[in-house]
């Protein structure tokens, strides 16, 4: 039999995981596009009651989250069962343990590799021939009907291509030999000099010479198109497959 105290230290874990989910824009109190209070409760408790989860968020209201709704905030929104159950290690999986635990991903020692980076780590000068053939420094995986070289994977940061991607989806892309080989308004990680988008993309030539990269993106009411000027650290990555958080 559960005892209060074990449900008091369960409903203080949901406060600061629902204070973490704030801060991370994925629950926005007055929001009436799909973040609000309403909405988060509908996710969680199966009904857009909102006053009961303020009532949970009430230090002073003897009401407190249940397992099966904590198991729930774990399952929609990437909680660690782990914290969320037995307060141990962090609040939030890893977005390789949300990704093994969402595809049935396993990390593999040989045949065809997926690795797996950040997106900071995939903008800079450390990602290429060197880390693919280094598994003991690098986190691999693999995932059923995804073959070949050149795939690497990492977590989106941003709302720029919603809603076809989202924010902390992970996007799994094989590398493309020539740039000129891209195929125009089809979506690719562009990485240059140091940076990288996710994109529709466009090809510019100027006399017949590809000199430019129109890059788009799905929400273009925030984000206007610009151009990328190709040059030798341009490389292209076809995104070939996402994994979304829920």
């Amino acid at each position: 039999m559960v005892n209060k105290e074990d449900r008091k230290k369960l409903n203080d874990r949901f406060i600061h995981v629902f204070g973490l989910l704030e801060a991370r824009g994925e629950i926005v109190k007055n929001d009436r596009n799909g973040k609000g209070v309403g909405d988060f409760a509908e996710r969680i408790l199966g009904k857009r009651h909102g006053h009961i989860i303020r009532a949970y968020l009430n230090p002073d209201d003897p009401r407190m989250i249940k397992y099966s709704e904590a198991l729930a905030l774990c399952r929609e929104y990437g909680v660690s069962e782990d914290y969320m159950l037995y307060g141990k290690g962090e609040p939030f999986e890893s977005p390789l343990q949300r990704l093994a635990r969402q595809a049935g991903a396993e990390e593999v020692a040989g045949g065809s590799k997926i690795l797996f980076t950040t997106q900071e780590a995939f903008a800079g000068d450390t990602i290429g021939a060197a880390a693919m053939t280094a598994p003991e420094t690098n986190q691999f995986f693999s995932l059923p009907g995804i073959e070949g070289r050149g795939l690497v994977a990492f977590p989106i940061k941003g709302n720029s291509m919603e809603p076809v991607i989202y924010n902390g989806d992970i996007v799994i892309c094989r590398e493309v030999d020539d740039v000129r080989d891209i195929k125009d308004n089809e979506i690719y990680a562009v990485k240059s000099s140091g940076s990288v988008w996710v994109k529709y993309v466009q090809r510019i030539f100027t006399r017949g010479r590809l000199t430019h990269l129109k890059l788009i993106s799905a929400n273009y009411l925030e984000y206007d198109p610009f151009e990328e000027e190709v040059n030798p650290t341009t490389r292209l990555y076809k995104v070939i497959s996402k994994i979304s958080r829920v």
